[in-house]
């Protein structure tokens, strides 16, 4: 049994964004690009949707299995729900996104717009000339080191278009949002449209207003990693244990303890890579080894960190091939996995030598 997204609940009121907010977002996305849905509706829904989800998980104190599982077999906590049905809703009041999909449903569906007239739908599409967009997303990832409360996050995915399938992620994807659920709630945004190569990337944060209301606000206008040299070099290792049985990833963590690099790997996809986007150094190891098989989902978490880290001024790239993980060959489907080696593209470089020959 999937997660139900009846959307019988009420859609949660838009969370508004600051003059700094907007005013960014204007100068990064003007109205001669064509993109007005994207910037009045689709972002301020997708922030909508994180400040949400993280008012969910502050009321979730009790947190067990939902006895359901998803599409894949894994095991559905109650805020993994609770999470699913929190974006749902609010993509359900945004007219251009009209496709989703997620690691707890993957099947690309059409948006049930709840509370919205086919009008009004219409309307807007109309007056954006087509602009219409498909989201991929993981609810909650993380979601196992939760009980403890530690840091989680959500991974959104957008298109252009009707479907991620079968369509160039380097040039069909044209945005990624990291969602962050620490002791603050935090975002980083990735956009780089059709004719760009470089992109932006920035970071917002989640205040109270002084009349007691949420907003979102522009934290940094433009995240990127640092140049070196680095004051502190930092390496975030996943499945260690493999090191037992994969030489060229016993090799790679030794060579980082060997030039004291600092451990940071917290067990949490996106506040491991946000770390270093932070600091502006790192980089991130997800391998693939006969022992320990591809397990990150390419729609759901690969490509939009991939685009993200790129947006950067970083490299991601699949460490059992070493190519870059954004081609120009689509998904089949939804459940393709691999792995991910993310960071400086200097790092990158190195892991990619040493990992693969």
């Amino acid at each position: 049994m999937t997660a139900s997204h009846s959307l019988k609940a009420s859609a949660p009121p838009p969370t508004p964004l600051s003059a700094a907010l907007t005013n960014h977002l204007s100068s990064i996305l003007p109205s001669f690009l064509s993109r007005d849905s994207l910037r009045t509706s689709v972002l301020p829904h997708l922030l909508t949707s994180i400040a949400a989800t993280a008012t969910a998980l502050r009321n979730a104190q009790d947190v067990s299995l939902a006895g359901s599982s998803n599409s894949f077999g894994d095991d559905q906590l109650n805020v993994d729900v609770l999470a699913e049905e929190a974006i749902r809703l609010c993509l359900s009041q945004c007219p251009s996104v009209v496709t989703a999909s997620s690691e707890e449903d993957p099947v690309e569906k059409p948006v049930q717009h709840t509370g919205l007239p086919f009008q009004v739908i219409e309307a807007e599409q109309d007056r954006t000339h087509g602009e219409v967009y498909t989201v991929a997303f993981d609810p909650l990832d993380g979601s196992s080191i939760i009980a403890p409360n530690w840091t989680v996050g959500t991974i959104f995915s957008l298109w252009d278009g009707t479907s991620a399938l079968g369509a160039s992620p380097r040039q069909k994807q044209i945005g990624a949002v990291l969602g962050v659920y620490g002791p603050r709630t935090t975002a980083v945004v990735a956009l780089r449209l059709p004719g760009d190569d470089k992109g932006v990337c920035f970071e917002v944060g989640l205040s109270d207003t002084k009349a007691g209301q949420q907003e979102w606000d522009l934290i940094r206008a433009s995240v990127s990693y640092a140049a070196p040299p680095f004051k502190t070099r930092y390496f975030a290792p996943a499945n260690l244990r493999s090191t037992n049985t994969h030489a060229a990833y016993a090799k790679l963590v030794a060579h980082y303890m060997a030039e004291n690099y600092t451990l940071r790997y917290c067990g949490g996809l996106v506040p491991d890579v946000v770390h270093a986007l932070v600091k502006g150094h790192g980089v991130y190891l997800s391998p693939v080894t006969e022992t320990s098989q591809a397990k990150l989902r390419r729609l759901y978490e690969t490509f939009p960190l991939a685009l993200l880290v790129e947006c950067c001024g970083g490299r991601a790239i699949d460490p059992a091939t070493g190519k870059d993980i954004l081609g120009d060959n689509g998904l089949e489907g939804c459940d393709e996995r691999g792995g991910i080696v993310c960071g400086n593209a200097e790092e990158v470089q190195y892991a990619k030598e040493v990992l693969c020959g």
